[in-house]
């Protein structure tokens, strides 16, 4: 193979950005990720790396060009010529791995030997802390069982209702077992797959004795002479009894460790009683409908070996996958019918039987919603109440019309805004058309962004601020660190940011949300600013904490590391939670002016537009003067249009004049 390769740009999350700066010659010889050219888009500036190490054979790029992800910036000669090939090679050999397992007699010798030398071990990874208390989805699996990974590579990618993030491995190695499948609910601890990795023996040996080890150790049981022990209600968090909703086994199944026994209904939350072991239900002593407490004896267990270790290694995925196969045809099943019928779900007829089940998670979207869920009609196992059988019913509710008689007589909270369905339009009769789907990120945030459009009563504050001499003042740092070759790139959205966060401890009415109840507003201390970033999948909003303490350079390197994580999907629930106040900025695209929608709980946004030159009078003669258009949405039950006025004029303020932020 050629040693000689193109440099090609990556995703740099827009349709094109501009080159800002060569930072190498040909000739030059560099390492690998280290910066070829730094270009900048409207919201950060970044560095296109370069692929590998060697020497830089040509660039076909200049000063000002505008590229996108896939063209060829220039090419590279990879250090040590035949060792691209010789890591190919190996590549190859990593990939013939598993393999080994089959047939290790037959392998040669140079295969072998970094094997042989190396040694393995087998470990489980994990879900770490996602940021969420409860189960999120699984929206893709990014390995497969022989797969060769690094460390910090993707293994799955989960979907919260904020975000999409990938869970990375904490080694590397070689991807011997997965147990989570697309469409699983994993937590924080869920194990998702077993890699070996590098050990202290011959690799041959402790894979072997690694596979073997968790079947023994899972058969053991079954060697030894079988035991009937009592399985009872663990500690619940309740000091008195709770209800039995729905009891979850019989006489005569066989169940694995952690599997449901029987599910209990608090005031608070709906939760499975666990089996302490695997084996098989002798005697069950609860009925739906019984009261339990902790110490209450559920199930006599058999913990014999048997049929529960017949299959060690298909047990892991047992505690989850049955979960996701039950609920899967119940869950999709109502989309396709209500899909034809009519743009808005149909929600399942209300039952008010004055009970309702449903877990922790769905009962803080219902509450979200102001929904009564005894209302609702589960379509989850054992009618068991679903997130997408509450968004059904809302989205019927706000579907319905409502004649001015019949809204005389409903109750309150039943569609109080009396929205009228849009009429289904067959397009494709005065036309061609192509359906393309939301991105999951919209569907995600589409709702979201209705609630505060619908319930916010919003005002915007139009303003422009003079940043002539903040724009001097950020391309003269900008050539400073250029010289001294920091990497540092300051765009005009930080001085945006500083500006805004000098105005908040000024106006804390701004820095506020309204409490659950309406009746009072919760002021805080901290200033952490959301800053909209656009990514391929869509419109994402991380937080940068404690602004107003930190300084224009540590603020731009924070920004530019948040924005790429961003536009990769590394972002955790925990980059985008504790936001105070938001920024959306389309300086980069263009418009002059846009109405920005609050992002509750907060209590106010505000919308940059792109600079441009006007002439202004500075009381003898007009000058030309550079001038940000400012877009300051606020919600009008917190915020006077007054103070409103006075909080645009001071982000104005501060931005013409720099020395007004250190006041």
């Amino acid at each position: 193979m050629s040693d000689i390769q193109k440099i090609i740009v990556p995703d740099v999350g827009g349709d094109e950005v501009e080159v800002i700066e060569l930072c190498v010659a040909v000739g030059d010889n560099i390492e690998a990720d280290e910066g070829v050219v730094t270009v900048e888009s409207d919201k950060a500036s970044m560095d296109i790396p370069a692929p590998f190490e060697g020497e830089i054979v040509s660039l076909s790029v200049s000063v000002g060009d505008k590229i996108k992800e896939g063209d060829v910036i220039g090419e590279m000669k990879a250090a040590g010529g035949s060792e691209a090939s010789e890591e190919a090679s190996s590549d190859d050999s990593q990939e013939e791995a598993p393999k080994q397992e089959e047939a290790p007699k037959e392998e040669s010798k140079s295969e072998a030997a970094p094997a042989a030398s190396g040694g393995s071990d087998v470990i489980e990874v994990a879900v770490p802390d996602i940021g969420e208390d409860g189960e999120v989805d699984v929206i893709d699996v990014l390995v497969s069982v022989g797969d060769t990974i690094e460390k910090e590579d993707g293994l799955i990618t989960l979907e919260t209702d904020k975000a999409t993030m990938d869970v990375p491995s904490t080694h590397a190695g070689t991807v011997k077992e997965v147990f989570i499948s697309t469409g699983d609910k994993v937590k924080e601890g869920t194990v998702v797959i077993k890699l070996e990795v590098a050990g202290s023996g011959s690799s041959a040996d402790s894979s072997s004795s690694s596979e073997s080890a968790p079947a023994q150790q899972e058969s053991a049981p079954a060697a030894a002479s079988s035991e009937t022990i009592e399985v009872a209600v663990p500690d619940i968090g309740e000091d008195g009894e709770v209800d039995v909703i729905d009891v979850l086994v019989s006489a005569g199944d066989t169940v694995e460790k952690e599997d449901g026994l029987i599910t209990l209904e608090t005031d608070k939350a709906t939760m499975d009683v666990p089996s302490t072991h695997a084996g098989t239900i002798k005697e069950v002593f609860i009925k739906t409908g019984d009261k339990v407490k902790q110490g209450t004896v559920v199930v006599k267990l058999e913990t014999s070996g048997g049929a529960a270790s017949q299959e060690p290694s298909q047990a892991p995925a047992q505690t989850s996958e049955p979960v996701a196969k039950k609920e899967e045809p119940k869950k999709e099943a109502p989309k396709p019918e209500s899909a034809n019928r009519s743009p808005v779900p149909e929600a399942p007829a209300p039952k008010g039987n004055g009970k309702a089940h449903a877990s922790p998670s769905v009962r803080r979207v219902a509450r979200e919603f102001g929904v009564d869920l005894t209302l609702v009609t589960g379509t989850g196992p054992k009618n068991r109440i679903l997130k997408e059988d509450v968004q059904a019913y809302v989205k019927a509710e706000l579907a319905k019309p409502r004649t001015a008689a019949a809204s005389g007589s409903a109750p309150v909270g039943d569609n109080v805004l009396q929205i009228v369905p849009v009429k289904p339009v067959d397009h494709s009769k005065f036309g061609e058309i192509e359906q393309q789907p939301l991105s999951r990120i919209q569907k995600i945030s589409g709702p979201f962004l209705h609630r505060n459009w619908a319930t916010i009563p919003h005002v915007t504050q139009f303003d422009e601020a003079d940043i002539t001499e903040v724009e001097e003042f950020r391309k003269e740092q900008n050539a400073y660190h250029a010289k001294i070759k920091s990497g540092l790139k300051i765009t005009p959205l930080v001085f945006v940011m500083k500006a805004v966060a000098k105005a908040l401890e000024k106006y804390e009415v701004f820095n506020s949300s309204l409490s659950d109840d309406g009746e009072s507003l919760i002021i805080k201390k901290f200033i952490n600013i959301g800053i909209a970033v656009e990514t391929p999948g869509g419109l994402v909003v991380p937080v940068i904490r404690d602004v107003n303490k930190k300084g224009i350079e540590q603020l731009s390197r924070e920004l530019i590391e948040t924005s790429a994580k961003a536009r990769e999907g590394k972002l955790k629930a925990a980059d985008m939670q504790g936001g105070t106040f938001t920024i959306s900025s389309l300086g980069g695209i263009g418009g002059t002016a846009f109405t920005p929608i609050v992002n509750a709980p907060e209590v106010a946004i505000l919308g940059v537009s792109k600079s441009e030159m006007k002439p202004k009078w500075n009381g003898k003669e007009f000058e030309p003067r550079l001038m940000v258009p400012l877009s300051l949405s606020y919600d009008h039950r917190v915020i006077d249009g007054a103070v409103g006025a006075r909080f645009s004029t001071e982000v104005a303020a501060n931005l013409t004049d720099l020395r007004r932020i250190i006041l």
